[in-house]
C-alpha cells in the first residue's frame, strides 16, 4: 500500500486546520505556508473534504475554512475516503479496480490473504480520529499499532 501525495496532504491540512482552528476560519494560503503545501493543490483537496461534509467553508474577508465535524469523529479513513485515497494491496483487494479480473482468484492461494490484510488496514484507519492523532502528539506517544 502506497498514500499518494493527495492522502498524506489531506490529512497533514485536516490536523493543521484542527489545531490552528478556534473560532473563526482558516485560510487556505494560511494552511499552505504552515504545512509547505501548495494553495493550489490544497484548494483542490479541501474542495473533495468539503464536498465530503468534513470541512466547511466562508466566503469574503475573514473567510476560510473550519471543521464542519467534530475531529473525534473525523477518521483518517473518512479523510482518505474523502480525496479518493484508495486503501489496498493488490489489485484484487482493491474496491477502485471493479473491472480488474485475475483469472486465477479461483486458485490463488492468496487471494483471501490479500483481502483481509486490506480489510486490517481499512479497519486501522478508520479507528484513528484526527483528535487521538493531536491528543497523542501533544504527550509524544505513537500511536497504537
Amino acid at each position: 500500500m502506497r498514500v499518494t501525495t493527495k492522502g498524506r496532504y489531506a490529512v497533514r491540512a485536516v490536523l493543521t486546520l484542527t489545531a490552528t482552528e478556534q473560532s473563526r476560519p482558516v485560510s487556505i494560503r494560511q494552511l499552505a505556508a504552515a504545512e509547505s503545501l501548495s494553495p493550489e493543490f490544497l484548494e483542490q483537496i479541501f474542495y473533495r473534504l468539503r464536498k465530503a461534509g468534513i470541512i466547511k467553508s466562508t466566503r469574503g474577508p475573514g473567510g476560510g475554512f473550519m471543521l464542519n465535524r467534530e475531529p473525534e469523529s473525523i477518521s483518517v479513513k473518512d479523510i482518505f475516503d474523502a480525496v479518493g485515497e484508495e486503501i489496498s494491496l493488490s489489485p484484487c483487494s482493491s474496491d477502485s479496480e471493479p473491472d480488474f479480473v485475475c483469472e486465477r482468484e479461483s486458485q490463488c492461494l492468496a487471494h483471501l490473504m490479500w483481502l483481509a490484510a486490506a480489510a486490517h488496514i481499512r479497519d486501522y484507519f478508520s479507528k484513528i480520529t484526527i483528535a487521538e492523532i493531536l491528543k497523542d502528539m501533544a504527550k509524544g506517544v505513537p500511536l497504537p499499532v
